[in-house]
């Protein structure tokens, strides 16, 4: 399968591209995505051939459906770094938490986010791919909290490869700059950035589309990538998990084969929505994609009015800070994929050039038709994990914003996923202030918060705290090319 531009063609790049170029130079024609030219039919044919299937099993039929010119041996060593996970039989479990509302956890892996579920496999077919080329590359990541630990976390000591990773510095969780700024592996960098993420992945854009950042990367004999979401090879592990999710719906006889459900996903740049649309337009058996936001609520604005507009807005810092996010990047493939190149380029124009752009009323009416949005409050979070910790179940701020979307966007009272992006341990202070002891230091809030609810502390967070600082770089944004090009 090949791969094309969201924004059309340039005229100079290739018209499309095959999966392998799309991963490693993912900056496409007049700075747009690349995205798959068709989808493969994920329907009821296939989810039968898999209702019994392992995730890996799952995966790997998957990838291969999509055609990408990736040797089946290689996906499938990728794929087995879904064995390090806390249960590798079930690497994604689903739990019930209501009568008909399933909490999918897509946090089991090395650095306790979602973002393991792509960056793990990713990181090895990337790697992979530089070795065989007898290429270097430099990956670049801009994080609001969960890529930059998985990025580094999955490319660290990999040979032909280094890691530039930005994250805005005040603008994560303690736990989740630890997991970045004790890293030790040669190959890495970690640059701490006086803005915020949309600061940290306007530069990344920036850089990527930069022919004189590339030329002086040429220099030096590297090329240049990114582990973003902007990138096609983490969306389309990000597809996976949602068809593992309605299987095991199946498979503990929730629903039958063909049964609709709701899909609920807390969500800032967009990725894992992204891969429950494309999911719902392959086949799976999906109502609607409910989108769960905090109060950077952008989303919620574009899915309900058709208005996406940054001219009168500031990020604001809140407890969810993976969703501190106003610039989201996968909003574009969407547009793309409902209508057209011509279109999508004159609405990311606008936004680019104007701050803002305004859908049709026709276009709103398409978006609608798969989506629906709502946010909560910082508030209204600590509430829903005050709630639900009394129940004996632990659930982090970003999970806590999808309960609200739960009860009052669906329109029938059909099965329900909730994805759950992180571990409870990510956050631990804004858990244990919902359950009524305010901390500000993160260990405290562990040790009180696994004490309280009886919830275990892996060793991977708990070792955090005695590790090494390494990385104490903090700069402005006019700064980070050279601080890049030092490391280099």
């Amino acid at each position: 399968m090949q791969f094309i531009e969201t924004r059309g063609n340039d005229g100079i790049k290739p018209s499309s591209v095959p999966f392998s170029e799309a991963i490693l130079n993912p900056s496409a024609s007049f700075g747009g995505l690349y995205v798959p030219e068709e989808l493969p039919d994920l329907g009821n044919d296939f989810l039968k051939e898999h209702c019994s299937s392992h995730y890996k099993t799952l995966a790997l039929d998957l990838l291969q459906r999509f055609g990408i010119d990736i040797d089946k041996e290689v996906l499938e060593e990728a794929l087995s770094r879904y064995d390090a996970f806390d249960d590798p039989d079930n690497p994604v479990p689903l739990v019930e938490i209501e009568e008909d509302c399933f909490v999918s956890e897509l946090y089991h892996g090395p650095t306790r986010a979602f973002k393991d579920m792509a960056l793990q496999p990713f990181g090895y077919i990337l790697s992979d791919l530089a070795q065989k080329r007898g290429e270097n590359y430099l990956i670049m990541a801009a994080t609001s909290g969960d890529t930059g630990p998985a990025t580094l976390e999955t490319f660290k000591n990999q040979n032909n490869v280094k890691v530039a990773c930005l994250y805005p510095d005040g603008g994560t969780s303690d736990v989740q700059k630890l997991q970045m700024v004790t890293e030790d592996a040669k190959n890495l960098k970690v640059i701490g950035v006086k803005g915020n993420f949309d600061d940290t992945q306007h530069i990344l854009k920036d850089l990527l589309a930069s022919e004189d950042f590339k030329s002086e990367l040429k220099e030096r004999g590297i090329k240049l990538s990114a582990a973003n979401s902007v990138n096609f090879g983490r969306i389309i592990f990000q597809i996976i998990y949602h068809i593992h999710s309605y299987l095991e719906m199946v498979r503990n006889k929730t629903i039958s084969m063909g049964d609709k459900i709701y899909l609920v996903v807390p969500s800032g740049n967009f990725g894992n929505a992204l891969g429950a649309y494309y999911a719902k337009k392959a086949g799976l058996p999906v109502q609607k994609i409910l989108i769960a936001s905090n109060i950077n609520n952008i989303l919620t604005d574009w899915i309900t009015t058709g208005t996406y507009d940054l001219t009168d807005r500031t990020l604001i810092l809140t407890e969810s800070p993976a969703m501190d996010i106003l610039k989201s990047s996968n909003i574009e493939r969407v547009m793309y994929d409902k209508f057209g190149a011509q279109r999508t380029k004159e609405l990311m124009d606008n936004l680019n050039d104007d701050g803002k752009f305004q859908l049709s009323n026709e276009e709103l009416e398409s978006l609608q038709e798969d989506f629906a949005a709502t946010f909560s409050s910082d508030e209204e979070g600590e509430a829903v994990i005050a709630v639900y910790a009394k129940k004996g179940y632990i659930m982090d701020p970003h999970t806590a914003t999808c309960m609200k979307a739960y009860e009052i966007l669906r329109k029938e009272k059909l099965p329900t996923v909730v994805y759950s992006t992180a571990e409870w341990t990510k956050f631990s202070t804004t858990v244990a202030k919902a359950l009524g002891h305010a901390v500000k230091d993160d260990l405290e809030a562990l040790k009180w918060v696994s004490d309280h609810a009886d919830a275990p502390v892996p060793s991977m967070i708990s070792g955090l705290f005695s590790k090494p600082i390494i990385h104490t770089v903090v700069v402005d944004k006019e700064s980070i090319k050279g601080e890049m090009l030092n490391f280099l």
